[in-house]
């Protein structure tokens, strides 16, 4: 065979190479992806989405009452000793059982209990109504204090009786109108003095007549102010804080109904 023939028939053997290879190629570009496995129904589902009534409902869902106990515990005192006695209170060393069994000796202040009174004089407005209060020196807190007018309880006396003489007493005003805001214990850790806090209003000024130990300055001021001056931090007698904001709040509560 002639040179010339050998050359065609290699030429021929190496085009058919080529094209086996060029399909094996694109055959393996073409083949299809393996299948991804198919998801199950549980990986499937879409967690269920809240409405926007849902999440208002849980918002506003109340938050747990706290229990009542049905009865109040009190602790056994097994032996009371009075190591002070004043015209004011009497400092009592108690040896005890707590309820929970607990053996322990306290000191404790035992007091008549007191009264507390916010007035209120709604003659030129009832949003902003004025206030009385009063300024006067405490050795205890080393400083003046601004605070709502106070006293002490005299032995078995009813508790609005006192707050009505104590008001008169120290500002000179009547009241036409009493109503009890709220009780509480200023430091019950130690202090066995309940606060018992009255409303007075449809005030009738006075003459004052405070006791020859007292120096009162009275005054008449707004609301609004009273409540500013808490928030600077002008106003630190407790019973005060207590009751303004207090009164404040359900003030408030009661616009929005």
């Amino acid at each position: 065979m002639p040179k010339k023939t050998k050359d065609n028939v290699k030429a021929v053997k190496a085009k058919n190479v080529k094209k086996s290879t060029r399909k094996a190629e694109t055959a393996k570009l073409r083949k299809p992806a393996p299948a991804k496995p198919k998801a199950t129904r549980a990986a499937r589902t879409k967690p269920a989405k809240t409405s926007k009534a849902a999440k208002g409902k849980a918002s506003k869902q109340k938050s747990p009452k706290l229990p009542v106990p049905q009865t109040q515990e009190t602790a056994q005192v097994l032996l009371s000793e009075t190591v002070f006695e004043g015209p004011l209170f009497r400092v009592l060393r108690d040896r005890l059982i707590e309820p929970g069994g607990k053996e322990g000796v306290r000191d404790i202040i035992r007091h008549n209990g007191s009264v507390v009174i916010l007035a209120l004089d709604h003659g030129k407005s009832k949003k902003d109504p004025w206030v009385v209060v009063e300024r006067q020196y405490r050795h205890a807190a080393n400083q003046f204090l601004w605070e709502l007018p106070a006293g002490k309880l005299d032995a078995g006396e009813e508790p609005l009786a006192g707050a009505q003489r104590e008001l008169e007493e120290e500002t000179g005003y009547k009241a036409k109108k009493w109503k009890p805001l709220v009780e509480y214990y200023a430091s019950p850790g130690f202090l066995g003095e309940s606060m018992k806090v009255f409303l007075a209003e449809g005030l009738v000024a006075g003459n004052a007549h405070p006791e020859e130990d007292e120096q009162i300055e009275i005054r008449l001021v707004k609301l609004s102010e009273i409540l500013t001056m808490i928030e600077k931090g002008a106003i630190l007698d407790g019973k005060t804080l207590t009751s303004v904001l207090l009164y404040a709040r359900r003030k408030s509560g009661k616009k929005k109904k």
